[in-house]
This record gives C-alpha cells, structure tokens and sequence, in this order.
C-alpha cells in the first residue's frame, strides 16, 4: 500500500518543485493529498488524462517528463530507426500545452530522437496525418480533448498514424516502470535536434480534405452555417475549409480565439447542449441552417440543425452519423461507385441504427472495443494487408472518419461533409429531422442514449470497481421486468446466454454488454478519460414516446445498483 504522506513530502521538499505546485503542495486537504498521490495517473482509452497539479496522480512537468521518456525508450527498443525518423508532437488551447510539449521533446532528444514541432496549436487529426507523411516513428499530442480546463493530457501514437493500442501501451509501460520515481528523473544531454514544421504538412493534409466532397457544384445561395471550434484547434482548418468550399459561414466570434478557461463557453464538448448556447443565439440572429462545433482538439463534432418548425434539434453522434452514412452510401451509387462487401467500422457501444443502414447498401460491418484506435489498427492491417475495403467509421461520442490517410477521428472531414449533407437536403425542402424520420420508418425508432454517473477521486474510483465487480458476481436476469437474453463481460471475455458460454474475440476490456427482448441493448463500463462510469442505452421502439418512457424505467432500475 502506498505511503501518501511519504509521497505528499518528498514533492513538497523536493528542490526543484515549481512555486505554483509548491503552493498548492501547502494548501491541500487531507483529501486533495490522497487523491493526488493515491496512483500514478493512467493510460486510459486515449492516452494520459487527468487533473492539472501537484502529485503522481495529476499533470504536471514531472509525470509528463517520466511518460515522455518511457515512450523514448519504448521506440528505441522496438525500432532501430527511432532516433533519426522522429517523433511528431501537437497541442491544442489547454492551460501547460507549451511546457508539456518543450517537456516532452526535451526527453526524447535527451534520448537522441529528432522531433517534429508545430509552430502553433494544430488539430489532432493533423498530427495523425503528419505522422505518416513525414514517416516519423511516432507522435503525441498535447490535449484534454473535451475535457473541462482544469484537464490535460498525454496522447501517444505509433508509426501509422493511429493511437496505441493496448498491446503496445503495455510495452510503453513496461519501459516506464524501468525508469526512477517522477522526481529522481535526470535528463541527459538534450541534442538540437529537432525540426519546426513547414506549412507542406498542413497543405497537403487540408488538400486532401477538400478531396473527399461528392458534390462540389451544389448552389450555395440561401444556406447559412454557424461555426464554433470552442476555444480550440478548428478554428483555422474549419473556416478555412468552409469558405473554400463557398459557404455563407457566420463564425461564434467570442469561441474563436484559442482560450484555455473557455471563457466564452459553457461547454467545449460537442456533447453537452451548454456547447451550443451561443451558436444557437447566432444562428436565431441570422436564420442559418446548420451548426457546426468542433471540440478544442478538433478531432470530434457536433451538429445542431434547424428543423421543419424553424426550431432547433440537438443530433447525437448516432444520429448525425446514421444520416450521414446514408448520404454516404446514396451518394456513392448515384456516382457509379462500387460499395458492396466494404466494411463500416464502429464499437461495440455505438447505436444499431448505423449498421443497419450499412447493411441495408450491401457493407460489411465490423465492430471493436471503445477507442478509436482500434479502427486506426485496423486500417494500419488493411494497408498491411493490401486491403482496400473500409468505408466509413464512427463512434457513438461524436468521432468520425470518412477517408483513412488520417488515422484517428477527423473534425475537419466531418465539418465538410456534414455541411455537404445538409445542403443536398436543404436544396431537395427537406430538413435534417424530416430525413431521419425516414430512417426511423425504413428502421424503426432508435433511442441511443449515454448516461454518466461521476466517481470522483480515490474513493470513488473504488466504490465504482467494487459495483461493477457486485453486477459480475451476481449477474442481472432482467432490467425494469425486462429479460436478460445475452451478456457478454469483455473482461473475462465471455458470452452467457442461458446456459450456452462462449468465447468473445475481441481484447479484454472492463465492458458489461446486456441485450434484452425487444432488441434493447444496455453496455456498461467506466470511463478511461474520465473518473466517472457511462451506460449506453440502445432502445428500439415504435416511436419516440415509447422509448423515452422505457429509457425512463430502464435508466431508474440501473442507478440503483450505482447509489
């Protein structure tokens, strides 16, 4: 067990403690300490995320530092050309990104591997293309994603463009257990070999971008969008793209300048409605038809569109990417292209609703755990392979991408064409609600719904660990009188359907699946971004009402295992 007070004086005397981590050193609480020292913080679903501060379980200069060079030593030892073909590194808007990116380019050159630098914040997606575009070894990124300003983060990828996935993050770990304690870390000699990024990266990147419209010659004339990239990293890419294409685009003026406290904004996750306060002002004030928000690091986004009754509807990332599958897929055909037998790439929490209309146009459809990187390993395999069959990818939180020379989620794809989408429909009278309640005819009504339940700090991490290990030990037969006809535990890797067991294939994961009669599916697992744990609702019902009712029945029944 660890000593926290031990730990707490160690940082609190050590010579070298930054004032402002020495002050918050002094003034923390008995709790403050042990959530701060109670574990080293942790490789989650999308790198290192955490609270800004002092301690092992925080961001700081020293747990940068000590993950930096663990990845150093991870590339050294696993590729022989580490050091002269680099490492690329990004950052967006978050309070720290300038140091932890100086930090981490220091104890890599310490280690005599070149790095790439941006002379600026970038979107994520763009540090994923640079990566294969300069043939760097690896990347990181410097971001908290959506994640409240008092977050940051460590996001690592590997030479093809895609984040690590578990297999490797286990031998970046190994290398990182190798190393000293946070504050015994002595950086050799930092070589000058480092490189700032011309603009040939951002050019051919945003080319490639404005390559992947189908209609290119749609009027423009009466079709207004609302743009906001909160704070954050689209703000050049996403304007820039949108008035290239010939859009009347009103930018949210007070969410365009980079700001790490998103002054401006309730919210920058695309999530959350607080997100769309101001655009939503905007678009009243200027009659648009569409919003369009990136998240700070611009690798996920959010739409909000003005409906038949001129009101304003909130689309989920299900949603959105169901329709725009569609229009993917129609628009394909009408252009003569061939799409039977290519494959849509999503998880296993993602709504059903998607894969149907996939299916539907003749496309394969492929799941896997929840992470994005894992359909960046996967079209890592197909170019391996020689493959040539993906065709569209998403994830239920507002991440999608349409063409692969990116290998993570991709803002400033989606913002293309989901602009592209909703002209097409605009010019036929239709809006985005009337074309989704066409999907919901041809498919049924699909209520896909996440819930969170916050699990803050030492405490809750364990009180959260110890529920979800009560529901393994005694498994649900029913939720809100409804039968348990499958389970599957991604954990032990386990299918349970009555009394038949069989394996699942895919890696092992903390992920509770239950699929009820009816066809409602309900997974469970704990954030690895986030101290909290999310249930995903998928509901398919006859009509909205119905399934709002049982959503009701259904989220009551489970939070009583959770309170």
């Amino acid at each position: 067990m660890r000593n926290i007070e031990q730990l707490y004086e160690t940082w609190l005397n050590h010579s070298e403690m930054p004032k402002k981590l020495l002050r918050e050193l002094k003034n923390m609480s008995e709790k403050a300490k042990t959530d701060a020292f109670y574990q080293d913080v942790e490789f989650g679903t999308a790198g290192m995320r955490g609270l800004l501060g002092a301690g092992t379980n925080r961001l700081n200069i020293f747990t940068i530092r000590k993950a930096a060079l663990g990845f150093g030593h991870y590339l050294v030892k696993h590729f022989e050309d580490a050091k002269t073909r680099g490492v690329v590194i990004a950052y967006d808007n978050r309070h720290m990104n300038k140091e932890f990116t100086n930090e981490a380019s220091h104890a890599l050159r310490s280690l005599g591997i070149k790095t790439f630098l941006f002379d600026e914040l970038k979107p994520t997606p763009l540090l994923s293309y640079a990566v294969r575009h300069l043939n760097a070894i690896g990347g990181i990124v410097i971001t908290a994603s959506h994640n409240p300003k008092t977050y940051n983060g460590f996001k690592v990828y590997d030479q093809t463009g895609a984040q690590l996935t578990p297999d490797k993050v286990d031998l970046l770990l190994a290398e990182i257990k190798k190393l000293p304690d946070f504050l015994d870390i002595k950086l050799g000699e930092v070589q000058n070999n480092y490189a700032l990024l011309s603009d040939d990266v951002e050019l051919t990147y945003f080319a490639k971008v404005m390559r992947i419209q189908l209609r290119r010659d749609q009027p423009k004339n009466g079709f207004r969008i609302v743009f906001s990239p909160q704070h954050g990293t689209g703000r050049k890419l996403g304007m820039r793209a949108l008035n290239v294409i010939g859009y009347d685009v009103v930018p949210v003026q007070d969410q365009m300048d980079p700001d790490p406290n998103f002054k401006n904004t309730k919210s920058p996750n695309p999530e959350e409605k607080d997100a769309y306060i101001e655009a939503i002002k905007n678009a009243r004030a200027t009659g648009a038809q569409l919003i369009i928000t990136t998240d700070p690091d611009a690798d996920r986004l959010g739409i909000v569109s003005r409906n038949k009754e001129g009101n304003f509807d909130y689309l989920t990332g299900n949603e959105s990417a169901a329709l725009l599958l569609d229009y993917l897929c129609k628009s394909a055909l009408e252009l003569g292209e061939k799409i039977e037998g290519k494959y849509l790439y999503t998880t296993i929490v993602t709504g059903t609703l998607g894969p149907k209309v996939a299916r539907n146009y003749g496309l394969k459809v492929k799941e896997f755990l929840t992470g994005f990187k894992y359909i960046g390993a996967q079209l890592a395999l197909d170019d391996l392979n020689n493959e040539d069959n993906f065709f569209f990818g998403y994830e239920e939180s507002y991440g999608l991408l349409a063409a692969p020379f990116v290998r993570d989620k991709d803002a400033i794809q989606a913002l293309v064409l989901y602009s592209e989408m909703a002209l097409y429909y605009h010019l036929q009278g239709k809006t985005l609600d009337v074309v989704l309640d066409e999907l919901y005819a041809k498919y049924g009504y699909h209520l896909d719904i996440t819930k969170s339940i916050a699990f803050p700090g030492a405490a809750g991490q364990k009180d959260m660990h110890d529920k979800l290990t009560n529901l393994r030990n005694n498994p649900l037969t029913e939720i809100a009188g409804l039968k348990v006809i499958k389970r599957d535990d991604y954990l032990v890797s386990k299918s349970f359907e009555g009394d038949k067991v069989t394996p699942l294939t895919l890696p092992q994961s903390d992920v509770l699946r239950y699929y009820l009669e009816g066809g409602t599916t309900i997974s469970i697992r704990p954030s690895g971004t986030e101290p909290k744990c999310k249930i995903y609702f998928g509901i398919i019902s006859d009509n909205k009402k119905e399934a709002q009712a049982l959503l009701e029945v259904l989220s009551n029944d489970l939070k009583a295992h959770f309170i």
